[in-house]
């Protein structure tokens, strides 16, 4: 399997080529006739970066691409209830339908369909044209702009960790690492093993034919820390194209992975005595002006911005953690010892900082936000960390001094919990500037709301150690 043999490409200054984008109605019709589309998933990512929309022959679709769904789908806990109304949070009384349109510069196969198939995100408005501002991918639109209105362009690289798991089809079964080719799961720790990865070739040379039929950005496969447990790099690119490759490659793994009778699951900690999966996010910014890195100077030494960045991430990471790490699982991983960031501090090539400066050309400097976990919207943390990084460059903040040792004695500076989090980001105001109050109370009602439904089941932790004992 050759492209497990693939590195990170370095360069940070311009990104990749892709094939050029389809622009509208007409080039998606033609595009589609070409291939004998006959159906069209019309796809909306929610909250939580699940896949909503419909589905539409594709005659209809191009007849008439006006899609409508509940006000509502964004309002939606993971488990697929509603919060209460309380303090801010307020629906719309109607729950009138949003206007969804396509973006088709985001058009392409679905390739595991039997029919054949096509997929386009689309974006959430409001009848009067307005952007919905809770919908993620506008959430992450609005970060975008800020920076262009400063005459900055956000580059970003994704790395996505996940597990592949038996099947289990009763949640009250822990996780177990499923059976590979040899005929034996695996046992201890097999970091960067290629025989590792080889056990499942048939699914990886799946996912791999899926993404180029998708014309997803593909760079490196490794094999992580915990068993069975992988990671997958995109290249880098314009923030809003990868979140929307992300969006559609965790889509891809788990297709993959099911037609192998297997689970890929993006929890942030599905075993128990496994590190958790992350989803690093690499960071740079260049000049929409000269098109350089901003973080370099003439005489390739770090700019004040570069710093100004890292400090914006070390002050409000912490505040935006409920975006990075949005579910009471996500905690689970962002403990001492367990491969997994505790605080913000920084360093150079430091894996044991939440804020990591990877070795590089001055030209492709980047900041590395270790933090993220990969149960995470895409949408949510990319915007999340960018946000953290503007705010420092406009308010012209100052780092604290690199740590060149481990970090994972010094001070926990995240929050602990998913509750806390979520005051955190209810109560940091220069937030309300670059979300919007309506994201924030939104998120924050529904991230309560998922909390209490954790809160109404009882689990073996308290079967074994209170039943027979308090």
């Amino acid at each position: 399997m050759a492209k497990k043999s693939k590195t990170r490409s370095e360069s940070i200054t311009a990104p990749t080529a892709a094939a050029k984008p389809i622009k509208d109605l007409a080039q998606a019709r033609k595009w589609a006739m070409a291939r004998g589309v006959t159906e069209i998933e019309c796809l909306v990512p929610d909250l939580a970066g699940v896949a909503r929309g419909k589905i539409m022959p594709a005659a209809k679709f191009f007849d008439d691409t006006g899609m409508a769904l509940p006000s509502s789908i964004f309002m939606q806990t993971i488990s697929g209830e509603y919060p209460e109304e309380h303090g801010d949070f307020r629906y719309d009384p109607s729950d009138g339908d949003l206007e969804l349109r396509p973006d088709f510069s985001t058009l392409c196969l679905v390739p595991w369909a039997q029919d054949p198939t096509a997929q386009v995100i689309h974006d959430a408005l409001y009848h009067d044209g307005r952007p919905v501002e809770i919908a993620p991918r506008q959430v992450l639109k609005r970060v975008i702009a800020l920076y262009h209105e400063e005459g900055w362009k956000p580059v970003v690289a994704p790395e996505i960790e996940f597990y592949l798991v038996k099947r289990n089809i009763d949640p009250d079964y822990p996780l177990e690492p499923p059976i590979g080719r040899s005929g034996r799961a695996e046992a201890g720790r097999r970091s960067y093993s290629i025989s590792a990865v080889n056990e499942f070739d048939a699914i990886f040379e799946d996912i791999y034919a899926f993404a180029e039929a998708q014309e997803l950005e593909v760079d490196t496969l490794i094999h992580e820390e915990g068993a069975a447990q992988m990671e997958i790099n995109l290249r880098h690119g314009d923030p809003l194209a990868l979140c929307d490759q992300v969006f559609l490659l965790k889509r891809t793994i788990r297709e993959a992975a099911l037609a192998h009778d297997i689970y890929a699951t993006f929890m942030a900690k599905p075993i128990a005595h496994e590190p958790g999966s992350a989803m690093h996010i690499h960071q740079s910014i260049l000049s929409t002006q000269s098109g350089e890195n901003i973080f370099t100077d003439a005489d390739k030494r770090p700019t004040a911005e570069f710093f100004q960045f890292l400090a914006g991430q070390q002050r409000y990471v912490p505040a935006v953690t409920c975006m990075l790490a949005p579910y009471v699982n996500s905690y689970r991983r962002l403990v001492r010892g367990l491969s997994a960031p505790v605080n913000v501090q920084w360093g150079y090539d430091n894996r044991t900082t939440g804020l990591r400066i990877p070795p590089s050309s001055p030209a492709n400097r980047r900041v590395e936000n270790r933090v993220p976990s990969s149960d995470a919207n895409p949408y949510l943390a990319v915007a999340a960390s960018l946000a953290c990084g503007y705010l420092g460059l406009t308010r012209h903040l100052s780092p604290s001094e690199p740590v060149s040792g481990s970090a994972v004695s010094e001070e926990f500076d995240l929050p602990v919990g998913l509750l806390e989090a979520v005051r955190l980001f209810e109560d940091t105001e220069e937030l309300a500037e670059v979300f919007g109050r309506s994201f924030i109370t939104t998120f924050a009602a529904v991230k309560r709301a998922e909390f209490a439904t954790f809160m109404r089941v009882i689990s073996p932790w308290e079967r074994e150690f209170l039943l027979l004992n308090v």
